[in-house]
């Protein structure tokens, strides 16, 4: 049986998912099985997957889904996984090389039921590392900690226990809205679990104009139910005062901007969220003010 999962989720990306595919075809250890959550794409995903499943090169399974959002496509790949490990792999990203390999072979040496899975390097396609290495003497962290306990910045790549994903809530739907950071699932098997640190790089990143990373502030205008969400689990698990206040702030900017002003409202943390309030309406004011210089430069 396959030890890893390597799934990629995409939306009207045809264009370039043949990168994952072709670094995936290149892979030494072919030990994995490549899954593609299609989120409802309209420009020929499916065609592509359906020809390189027939090439046969690698072990493809193709699931086709009503558009839902990244998060919701998390959730598909988590029910339907069956290998021990998995691994997201974005469609316009690659997983370096020999990454398979070296994630299989160190899991094996390392691996245990006392670790929620392992966590490498990003780099760009250039092949530098995107923030920082590890430390060389940690050993494990949660991923929490490493960015605000070791100060390691950077996307880092997550290989986690599929039995572990299965245990903790699902991603929720809202309404008029298809996303919800996906980081607050990690956030909350933080307080059960550490991940063991694999000082390798395991996937080549590039940032496309119409992902997420670069279009942040336009996201906390369309999708202010999946952020308010967020920081409500940011405050119930982060371990750091800092990142909790951090998240009432952004929790009082998305209640303005559904206009509801009941800040207090199914939100348990009444101090906190008291002292965030005048740093909320800043920050709402601000991100109004990003989406409108935006939309004049373009």
């Amino acid at each position: 049986m396959k030890k890893l999962t390597v799934f990629t989720p995409t939306f009207n990306r045809a264009y370039c998912l043949h990168q994952v595919y072709e670094s995936l075809c290149r892979q030494k250890n072919h030990g994995f099985l490549w899954l593609i959550i299609d989120d409802g794409s309209t420009d020929g995903t499916k065609n592509l997957a359906e020809k390189w499943q027939n090439e046969n090169k690698i072990e493809i399974k193709y699931i086709y889904q009503q558009n839902g959002g990244m998060h919701s496509t998390y959730n598909t790949a988590y029910k339907n996984c069956e290998t021990e490990l998995i691994v997201c792999i974005d469609s316009d990203d690659y997983m370096s090389e020999d990454a398979v390999n070296k994630i299989i072979l160190f899991w094996e040496k390392n691996g245990s039921e006392e670790y929620s899975g392992l966590v490498g390097l990003d780099a760009d396609f250039k092949n530098r590392v995107i923030g920082k290495r590890f430390p060389e003497n940690l050993k494990s962290s949660t991923l929490e900690d490493l960015y605000q306990k070791y100060k390691i910045p950077g996307d880092k790549k997550l290989v986690y226990r599929t039995e572990i994903l299965k245990k903790y809530p699902k991603y929720p739907s809202f309404d008029g809205e298809n996303f919800v950071p996906h980081g607050i699932l990690f956030l909350q098997i933080d307080k059960d679990f550490e991940l063991l640190l694999l000082n390798e790089i395991l996937v080549n990143v590039e940032y496309q104009m119409d992902g997420s990373t670069l279009n942040i502030f336009k996201q906390y205008i369309r999708y202010p139910k999946g952020f308010r969400y967020s920081r409500l689990i940011e405050m119930k698990f982060s371990s750091y005062v800092k990142v909790r206040f951090k998240a009432a702030i952004h929790y009082i900017s998305s209640s303005i901007h559904l206009g509801e002003y009941n800040f207090f409202k199914n939100n348990p943390f009444y101090i906190l969220t008291f002292f965030a309030i005048p740093f909320g309406v800043l920050l709402n004011f601000y991100i109004k003010y990003r989406n409108k210089t935006t939309i004049r430069i373009k």
